[in-house]
């Protein structure tokens, strides 16, 4: 006996239909795009974690358990290892510093806190978020991981909280959906002059953020800009049989718009 669709298609197709419902305009067929190629990312993300498992495949982070669900934007693309490819040299530059401390701003479920972790065994890592949900799966991914021990999970940072930079070699991250705009600002945040930062400008939000936020540090840190970009490389051999489609879908990290990523490391 043939079965019937399940739960998740009854469900995106009711969604779809209510999308398209009134007027027919170009924005009410993106929305549903978008939402059917978020129902495509999942199942392919199920895909994967039956043939392969949860272990990151390749990237900076190749090998970390990757158990918890994305708390923003695709999983998939994490488990592949190419989320955010435009980075992994600039990852593995930190690696190589070895810096003593690293505090995360927007930690989310601890993507990046924990496969630092991982990377970095003398390292203190401060996850921060001000999610309790993304604060309990970024203290499960780093139990899950077997480093714990120096990830400290916590709350939102304030601009005094960053005074902790002047006393050690920092790494600042921050991805904080626009956020960024209020926080990164040396005037009111000294400490983040002494500690070299690596963020995310929501320029889909904020116009212009990006550039705004360079010319507050233009004087005391070497800045380099990197866009969007995807890395097929990363996808396995078994998705060769897939559409075009479906491997652009892997690949796809959810982003509405330009997130332009800053890389600013202070003067010798």
């Amino acid at each position: 006996m043939a079965q019937g669709p399940s739960r998740l298609t009854q469900a995106v197709t009711t969604d779809v239909q209510n999308m398209l419902s009134g007027d027919p305009t170009p924005q009410a067929l993106e929305r549903a795009l978008r939402h059917l190629a978020k129902w495509r990312a999942h199942l392919l993300e199920n895909t994967l974690l039956q043939s392969d498992g949860d272990t990151v495949q390749t990237g900076p982070f190749k090998g970390m358990r990757y158990a918890s669900r994305a708390t923003e934007g695709a999983r998939i693309a994490r488990i592949l290892g190419c989320y955010e490819a435009t980075l992994a040299p600039e990852i593995e530059e930190v690696i190589a510093r070895a810096y003593p401390l690293v505090i995360d701003v927007g930690s989310a479920e601890g993507y990046y806190v924990v496969g630092l972790a991982t990377r970095m065994p003398q390292t203190r890592i401060l996850a921060r978020d001000e999610n309790p949900k993304a604060q309990e799966s970024c203290t499960a991914l780093a139990k899950a991981n077997d480093v714990a021990d120096r990830v400290e999970v916590g709350g939102l940072m304030d601009h005094a909280d960053f005074d902790i930079c002047k006393d050690q070699e920092t790494l600042v991250i921050c991805d904080i959906e626009g956020a960024e705009d209020a926080l990164l600002d040396p005037a009111k945040a000294p400490g983040l002059l002494h500690a070299d930062i690596l963020v995310e400008c929501h320029d889909c939000m904020i116009p212009g953020l990006s550039d705004r936020i360079a010319k507050r540090f233009a004087a005391t840190h070497k800045i380099t800009r990197f866009e969007r970009a995807t890395e097929s490389h990363a996808l396995p051999a078994w998705m060769d049989r897939l559409s075009d489609l479906d491997r652009a879908i892997a690949l796809w990290e959810w982003r509405a718009g330009p997130t332009p990523w800053l890389w600013m490391t202070r003067h010798a």
